[in-house]
């Protein structure tokens, strides 16, 4: 049997489609390079007009641009990225994975259609919303608490920032683990019951080990989440860019010195207005870092199923 032959127009159709899909995928590289470009270009002018060494930027603990000579010292912003970023994975990474858990194998169905959305809802709250919320609740409610002990709470601290941004996080870390956890085949669940295991020990023993590639890769994308946070911090944690260890007083995170310059006086073309582009390449290197992580403990942990 002789099949008919294709029009040519479908050929060239199906041609045009793939074109426009590479297009639509090369645009996300070009965005990229674009980025790294003009971040790469004004960082070296930076340094050409600052007149520092590149240890000098990243080593110095120091970081007063208004001072004469200037310090540029990017390690107390560094500290306080670190510091937003440790304090919120440690709130949102537990309750993300219990909540996800949860979800997942104990919920019925009627209080999963319900809690997944409602949970969901919390990503689409703007973030300067997430800072006044710190500022007029959970700083107070900090004081009340603490200063009973004799522990000073400063109107602008770590602390607030943390728990509002590890509030914030939550979400991304419950329903991306949510969804790992869904796909682990049934197969693997009705094997553990009929061993006898308790609902408990499938989930944390044989569910959760399944889907580990995926949950670990949700924790990843919520800490670079918390690493580029910028209005929440901005409004919580303050921007006194310092090395501390109490998160009860102000800090400054990377972010945060971009808003500080880009909403200051700081001429075009001067060292502290190209000091932006020096930190945001910075920032930039961070999230790439775990971005790769990310990438490495996927290809790690990955399992297959048939």
């Amino acid at each position: 049997m002789r099949w008919p032959r294709r029009p040519r127009y479908l050929a060239w159709l199906e041609s045009g489609v793939s074109a426009l899909l590479f297009l639509c995928a090369f645009v996300t590289v070009l965005t990229t390079i674009g980025i790294v470009a003009v971040l790469g270009v004004q960082t070296v002018g930076f340094f050409r007009i600052a007149r520092i060494g590149i240890t000098d930027f990243l080593f110095g603990v120091v970081l007063k641009p208004d001072a004469r000579p200037p310090l540029f010292g990017v390690v107390p912003i560094f500290w306080g990225t670190m510091i937003v970023a440790i304090g919120s994975s440690m709130i949102a990474l537990p309750i993300g994975l219990l909540s996800a858990i949860y979800l997942s194998e104990y919920a019925p169905r009627k209080a999963r259609a319900i809690l997944k959305p409602t949970l969901e809802l919390l990503a689409g709250v703007p973030t300067i919303v997430y800072g006044y919320f710190a500022l007029m609740l959970v700083t107070p409610v900090l004081r009340a608490l603490l200063e009973p002990l004799g522990l000073r709470v400063e109107t602008f601290n770590a602390l607030s920032a943390c728990v509002v941004v590890g509030v914030m996080i939550i979400p991304l870390v419950s329903s991306l683990s949510e969804d790992v956890l869904s796909s682990v085949p049934r197969g693997l669940r009705e094997a553990a019951y009929g061993l006898g295991a308790t609902k408990f020990e499938v989930s944390t023993r044989v569910v959760l080990p399944a889907g580990l590639s995926g949950v670990l890769a949700s924790f990843i994308l919520a800490i670079s989440r918390a690493v580029g946070e910028t209005m929440a911090v901005v409004l919580a944690a303050g921007m006194r860019p310092q090395i501390t260890l109490n998160p009860l007083t102000s800090i400054e995170t990377m972010t945060t010195y971009i808003v500080q310059v880009i909403g200051g006086e700081a001429s075009y073309g001067t060292a502290k207005y190209l000091s932006l582009f020096a930190v945001g390449l910075s920032l930039f290197a961070v999230t790439l870092v775990l971005n790769i992580i990310s990438g490495l403990i996927l290809r790690h942990f990955r399992e297959a199923y048939q």
